[in-house]
C-alpha cells in the first residue's frame, strides 16, 4: 500500500548512499526530518544502492559519485535500467564537467553539490519523485561552460529552433537555460508548477531533447542564453 503523510499527500522514500559515515548517517537524519521525505535505507558504495532500490523499492535515491567498490555513475546506471521507477538524484563534492555529463548520461534526473542546503536538498528529492530535473546552479554554469566549448563559435539564429515551438515554450526553454528550476520558473512566469511541466514536456518532445542538461546546451547553441563570465 502507498505510505501517506499525515496532510495525506504521497510520502516519499529514500535511499542514502554515500560512503562517508558521518555523511551518510546526517543525511538520513535530515531527510527523516523532512515532511513527506521517509528514509528506507542506507547504503555505503554503489552495490548497496543497486541492492538497496531491489529491497526497499525507494522513490529517490540520493547518490554520492565517489565511493568504493562500485561508483556512483555505475550504479546510476544499473538503478536507472533495472528499476526505471526509482529516480536518482546525486550529491557529490564533484562538479567537474566530465561527472556532470556522466551522471546525467547514466539516467540521474538531478545533480547537486555537498554545498546545497536541507531545504535544496530536499526539495530536489521531491522533485525527482514527482518526475522533474533539478540542477544546482553551480551545475548549470558548468553545463553552459561546456555548450561553450562543444558549440560552433558563430552563434546560431532564433529561427533555427525548433518551428513549432510557442513563444511560451521559448520563453521556459530560456529560463531553463538560465538555471531556474520548475519553481523558479512558475514563480516568474506566474504560472503553475504543473504548467511549467506541461511546456518542458512539450518543448522537449517539438525539439528532440533529452533532458535538462541538453536542453541548457540546445538554448545556449541558439543564443537564448550566453555564458557568463
Amino acid at each position: 500500500m502507498e505510505a501517506l503523510g499525515a496532510d495525506g499527500e504521497r510520502t516519499v522514500r529514500v535511499v542514502v548512499a554515500d560512503d562517508q559515515t558521518a555523511i551518510r548517517e546526517a543525511l538520513a537524519v535530515v531527510l527523516d526530518l523532512q515532511p513527506g521525505l521517509e528514509v528506507v535505507a542506507t547504503a555505503r558504495d554503489g552495490a548497496e544502492a543497486v541492492a538497496a532500490a531491489d529491497e526497499h523499492a525507494p522513490d529517490v535515491i540520493l547518490m554520492d559519485l565517489n565511493m568504493p567498490r562500485m561508483d556512483g555513475v555505475e550504479a546510476t546506471r544499473l538503478v536507472t535500467e533495472r528499476f526505471p521507477d526509482v529516480a536518482v538524484v546525486v550529491l557529490t563534492t564533484l562538479a567537474d564537467e566530465q561527472y556532470i555529463l556522466a551522471a546525467l548520461g547514466a539516467g540521474a534526473r538531478g545533480y547537486l553539490t555537498k554545498e546545497s542546503g536541507r531545504q535544496d536538498i530536499a526539495r530536489a528529492v521531491r522533485a525527482a519523485a514527482a518526475g522533474q530535473a533539478v540542477l544546482d546552479p553551480a551545475v548549470q554554469e558548468r553545463l553552459l561552460a561546456a555548450a561553450v566549448k562543444s558549440a560552433a563559435p558563430a552563434e546560431v539564429p532564433i529561427a533555427g529552433l525548433a518551428p513549432d515551438l510557442t513563444p511560451r515554450e521559448v520563453e521556459v526553454l530560456t529560463l531553463i537555460g538560465e538555471g531556474l528550476t520548475n519553481r523558479g520558473i512558475a514563480e516568474r512566469l506566474v504560472v503553475s508548477e504543473a504548467t511549467v511541466k506541461t511546456h518542458i514536456n512539450n518543448l522537449f518532445a517539438k525539439a528532440h531533447l533529452r533532458d535538462r542538461a541538453h536542453a541548457v546546451q540546445y538554448a545556449f547553441i541558439h543564443g537564448l542564453v550566453k555564458a557568463r563570465g
